[in-house]
């Protein structure tokens, strides 16, 4: 554990603990998983010449994290996520201008203003969670949850923002969506989005959503 509270300061400290714990390949380690305030550590006990105990792991990771830590940002990327905001695609959006005191607009203009960053990927594949936003959309999850969220809807909640990659049951508010495939096991790399990328939402109409839809499905083909 590395905080309480998500910040960019401990989500970057989490992501620089998780680099330098996978450069150390510890024996028996399987897993190595960041998130906002931790870093989790997946090992199999029996599966070394030396029996692995959690006493021996946590002596050993203890002594890997007293040394240099290798920056979080080595492999960090800048990516442009396009998002066709409001209309079928963001049936939340009016809902959030007014929870927030905000026009539609200015929701728009603030969700892609500044850069953000994945801070891990959890629940479903390449399923990205994002942040810090401004604190206006400090808003928390939806009461009653959504049975089935289309795949590519972008939503927010808790001043994060996440990106559903498939049709996947969900609470966080949705205010549109991107026609980028956020997982695909036809890639090199399935995960779109790795932890540590900088994100920068970028506003895009439906003729241009349309547009990348057809251009991503045809090379799918």
């Amino acid at each position: 554990d590395f905080g309480q509270e998500i910040s960019a300061e401990t989500g970057l400290m989490c992501l620089s603990a998780a680099a330098t714990l996978r450069a150390a390949q510890i024996p028996g380690v399987s897993d190595i998983v960041p998130s906002y305030t931790a870093v989790a550590l997946f090992y199999s006990p029996g599966t070394q010449k030396e029996p692995v105990t959690f006493a021996s792991l946590s002596k050993e990771v203890s002594r890997i994290l007293s040394g240099e830590l290798l920056p979080a940002n080595a492999s960090s990327r800048s990516i442009k996520i396009p998002v066709c905001y409001g209309g079928v695609h963001g049936p939340d959006l009016s809902d959030v201008a007014k929870r927030t005191g905000l026009t539609e607009d200015e929701v728009i203009a603030k969700h892609s203003a500044s850069d953000t960053m994945v801070f891990s990927l959890g629940f479903s594949p390449g399923h990205p969670y994002i942040g810090i936003h401004d604190e206006i959309f400090a808003i928390p999850r939806r009461d009653v949850p959504r049975t089935v969220v289309p795949r590519g809807s972008v939503a927010i909640a808790n001043r994060q923002s996440t990106i559903y990659p498939e049709r996947l049951p969900g609470g966080w508010h949705i205010l549109g969506a991107t026609p980028l495939r956020l997982f695909d096991l036809s890639r090199a790399q399935p995960s779109l989005l790795l932890p540590g990328d900088k994100i920068e939402f970028v506003p895009i109409d439906q003729r241009e959503f349309d547009r990348l839809s057809a251009e991503i499905d045809g090379a799918r083909a």
